[in-house]
Order: structure tokens, then C-alpha cells, then sequence
């Protein structure tokens, strides 16, 4: 849809700036990669073997990498540039986090990183209907970013989602033992995934919630990362973990900066836990769900 800015009550058209290089706009998501994805920069232009990566990341949260390609034109297959992306990650995990303890003065082992949460992002200015198609497997952990710039230094960034996802990748490449190396190592979660183990009050009980937190900010996203249900903007605001009979919920909060009148949340700080910050309320009703959103929202202000 095309944007608009306000000038004395009247609507004046804000016309798109359009890339001309793929190097600009890769120039300007490395510079805010923390920002735009909540993600380190490892290094651009990466060569490895026969394949040149255009960006390196490493996802802090989820403990994985991440491989960033800028595209300009439409004339490329999302499903084999980033399985061979992938493929190619998981045969050489030495050298990634030799790359990773090099540039950024790490000190990463092998087991320090969880292979099974690693994915390829694509941006584009435009994607076509097939590479849309193409992600519509539940087991594909690509993601689609369309990428535009406009006449007034603005930059817009928006995730493509999946229109279903049921099939499995393995549907269309059973013969291909990349696909099936890459299927075994690395898994793509759900919302749903997580949800399996819960009671059907509590699946109703994460609906309210998620709704509820949603409904907060439009910048509020969800992410399904491996342990845990992350709602985030340009980093985790709380994390929530799906039980059989409750919710255990992490707020991105450091020790001391809550205001908890009602004592509901525990202090976590000494303590090691899976989410995000320093407080956890663990619940089964909707009784105080919606002074448990009050204190969302106080993370929501801090990571906004």
C-alpha cells in the first residue's frame, strides 16, 4: 500500500527510492542487524568452498547462525541457494565458529551452539509468486524479507509468513541427501509444536494471552524458538513456556526494575532459566491475566 505524510491537513505521496545495487542495501542491514533482527554481525562476503555467503550472523537468543543474501533480481531458487547454504553450514561447523571466535573475539565450541535453530534470510524488493510458494513447507527454516526505501530516508522491512505449512520439504527432494542431512539436524518450531503438551484450558489460556500481548503494540512479533514462545520487537519482551497445566512466562525486566504490586512475579535472577530477563510468573487461570499484562507491558516500554 503506498505511504503518505501529512503536510498542512493534505495527503502528499511518499514515492519509493529504489535500491539500484544489492551492496546498498546490504550496506544498510549489516549496520543495524541488532536492530532490524536482533542478530550479531559475524562478517560480510564470506567464502567458504565454492559459495560466498553475503552475510554472517549469529542469533545470541537462539544460539545459532544465521546467513543473510541480498537479492535484487527474481531469477533464483530460495529452496536450493538456501539449503546449499545450509548444507554447507552444518559440513563445516568448525570453520563457522572459528570465523565467529575471530571477528568478534568470541569463544564459542561446538556444543555451544544449537545447529537445529540454524536458517537462511532472503532480502529482496520483491519476491515472485513462486519463491512465496516456496516457503509454505513446515519444515523450511527460510525466511522472506521485502526490503523499500523511500524519498523521505525511510526503510521498510516486512517478513513474508507462510500461507500453510504442511507439507515437508522432503515431499519434493526425497532423493536428495542434503535435504534429508539438513531435515534430521535442523528443526523449525511452532506455536503449535508447543502446544501439544498443554491441557485445553491452557492452549485457550496462551490464546488470551497471546492475544492479549498482540494487542499491546503492532510491533509485537512471535517467534517459536526451541525451549520457548518469544514475543519481540527489536529484542525479547517475554518468553513464554507451555506446560501441561500452566504458563511459565519470563519478563525481560533486570532485578529491580519491575513494579509488581500484587508479588506475582519471582525473582529469577540468581537462577538459571530458559527465557529472558529477571522475573517469572508461572499461572493457570485468567484470574490476573490482565495485571500480568500490566507488567508485559513494563517490559514492552524498556524493550520497545
Amino acid at each position: 500500500m503506498p505511504l503518505y505524510k501529512i503536510a498542512h491537513k493534505q495527503l502528499e505521496l511518499i514515492k519509493e527510492n529504489p535500491f539500484k545495487y544489492e551492496r546498498d542495501i546490504q550496506a544498510i542491514v549489516e549496520s543495524n542487524l541488532n536492530s532490524l533482527f536482533g542478530l550479531q554481525f559475524v562478517r560480510g562476503e564470506y567464502q567458504l568452498g565454492t559459495l560466498r555467503m553475503d552475510t554472517l550472523a549469529y542469533d545470541t537468543d537462539s544460539k545459532a547462525f544465521v546467513i543473510i543474501e541480498f537479492k535484487k533480481g527474481a531469477n533464483f531458487s530460495v529452496v536450493d541457494q538456501g539449503m546449499s547454504y545450509l548444507g554447507l553450514m552444518l559440513n563445516n561447523k568448525a570453520e563457522f565458529i572459528l570465523e565467529y571466535n575471530e571477528r568478534c573475539n568470541g569463544s564459542l565450541k561446538r556444543d555451544d551452539v544449537d545447529w537445529s535453530q540454524s536458517r537462511v534470510l532472503f532480502i529482496s524488493p520483491s519476491f515472485t509468486t513462486f519463491q512465496l510458494e516456496a516457503i509454505n513447507f513446515k519444515d523450511l527454516p527460510i525466511e522472506l524479507w521485502e526490503v523499500r526505501r523511500y524519498s523521505n530516508n525511510t526503510v521498510r522491512l516486512d517478513q513474508h509468513k507462510p500461507a500453510a505449512s504442511v507439507a515437508s520439504i522432503k515431499t519434493v527432494s526425497k532423493k536428495s541427501d542434503v535435504v534429508e542431512a539438513i531435515s534430521r539436524e535442523v528443526k523449525t518450531y511452532t506455536e503449535e509444536g508447543h502446544l501439544k503438551i498443554a491441557q485445553p484450558n491452557i492452549a485457550e489460556l496462551y490464546s488470551r494471552f497471546r492475544e492479549l500481548v498482540l494487542s499491546i503494540s503492532p510491533d509485537i512479533s512471535i517467534k517459536p524458538m526451541k525451549k520457548y514462545i518469544t514475543f519481540r520487537t527489536r529484542t525479547n519482551v517475554t518468553d513464554v513456556v507451555v506446560l501441561q497445566k500452566s504458563l511459565k512466562i519470563f519478563l525481560n525486566l533486570p532485578k529491580g526494575k519491575l513494579e509488581d504490586s500484587k508479588k506475582l512475579a519471582r525473582d529469577i535472577a540468581e537462577i538459571g532459566h530458559w527465557g529472558n530477563g529477571d522475573y517469572q510468573i508461572q499461572f493457570n487461570t485468567d484470574d490476573d491475566l490482565e495485571y500480568i499484562i500490566s507488567l508485559v507491558r513494563q517490559s514492552f516500554k524498556i524493550n520497545s
